[in-house]
Parts: C-alpha cells; structure tokens; sequence
C-alpha cells in the first residue's frame, strides 16, 4: 500500500502519496500555483522558472514546489504577498526576452504566460525592465520544424518529452545565459520523418515556441 502523507495547503488540509512533487499534489487538489516548466514525472533540475515558488513552515526562504518531493507532513503557503512579489519579478525576466505579439501566436488563448499573467493580476509587458530580443527571429534548420528563439521559455519541456519518447532528446541547450537557445542534433537530422510523426515537442510547448513546418 503506497504511504499517504497529509500536508496543510494555505489552511486547507490534503492528501498526497509519498514521494509525490508538492506541485502535482496541489494542482491535483484545485490549488493553482504559477508554473511553466515542470512536467509530472520529469527532472524539476532541467529548467528553473522560479515561478512555482511555495513557503514551507520552518524554512528559511521559499522554495520551488516542482523540487520538494513528499515524505513528510508540511505546512505550506502558497499565496502570501512575497511570493506573488517574486512571481511577478520572474514574470517580468521572462517577458523581457519574449516576443509578445499573441494574436499571431499559434498558443494564442491557450499559452502558459497568459495564464499566468491573469492569474496574477499583470499584463503582458515586462515592466521596467527592457526588452532583450535574440536574432534571428526563426531558426528553420531542422527539416520538420521551426523554431521560434523569441517565444521560447527555455523551460526545458521539448527536451524531456523527446528523451522520454525516443531515450535520446534530438533536442538540447546550446549557448549560455541570454544566448541560450534550443538546438537539434543527432537524430532530428538523421531521421526526420520520425520527428514529423512524433510531434511530441510542438504538442509539449507552453508558448508555441516550436511548430511543424508546412508540406
């Protein structure tokens, strides 16, 4: 029988299985907390958005919630103003560095930023911070897709869905800092038609950073 363990959630009291990701077990629960790269299941060390951050009794600072797993009873906040404070300063970095220009967006009404931007009560602009934007705007070197380096999150999803479906992501990070970007090796360019069946990288994409190229 899989241990059960009960945590306290902004005074709310629920239930989860050992081991489970703090994350999973408050959106399993109905309790939203702003998110974009983690994937259940996946390696919450792939990519950090600092946008799940929780406060945990007894700990000293917050914590991204995607990283705590389980294993013992825990009292959490997941909405105190502190939080919503770094939530939003997260928000910002990301929209500093993307293209926002939603209503030619395949992810237009269905993207993970704008989610996140209602829900924190913020537009869509990144504040006083100003806006960085890579060159160029499309990379099309891979035979099946096109990859858009200004809407991309960097959250790491694409990576980790093509590893699980094929045990060796196509897909990887290449640069440092605001250079980073997505590029493909390996198998991407030795079998294409295995990327134009799979799909599974645009279906994952928060942002529609990553879309098929057209017949």
């Amino acid at each position: 029988m899989p241990k059960i363990v009960p945590i306290t959630v902004d005074d709310r009291r629920i239930e989860a299985e050992a081991g489970t990701s703090l994350l999973t077990a408050c959106l399993d629960h109905g309790i939203y907390i702003p998110h974009i790269c983690y994937l259940p299941g996946g390696d919450p060390a792939a990519a950090c958005c600092r946008l799940c951050l929780v406060e945990i009794k007894n700990e000293q600072r917050p914590v991204a919630s995607c990283a705590v797993r389980i294993d013992r009873p825990l009292t959490v906040r997941t909405d105190t103003a502190g939080l919503r404070r770094l939530q939003k300063s997260a928000l910002q970095l990301l929209l500093s560095v993307h293209r926002v220009d939603c209503k030619n967006c395949p992810a237009n009404r269905k993207c993970a930023l704008q989610e996140i931007a209602r829900f924190l009560k913020v537009g869509l602009k990144p504040g006083r911070l100003p806006p960085r934007l890579k060159e160029p705007e499309v990379d099309d070197r891979h035979p099946c897709l096109q990859h858009y380096p200004n809407r991309c999150v960097l959250c790491g999803k694409c990576i980790q869905v093509c590893r699980v479906n094929n045990g060796q992501p196509a897909l990887t990070f290449a640069g440092r800092g605001f250079q980073t970007v997505i590029r493909y090796f390996g198998s991407a360019d030795s079998h294409p038609t295995a990327c134009n069946s799979c799909q599974a990288c645009v279906d994952v994409c928060p942002v529609g950073a990553l879309e098929m190229k057209k017949a």
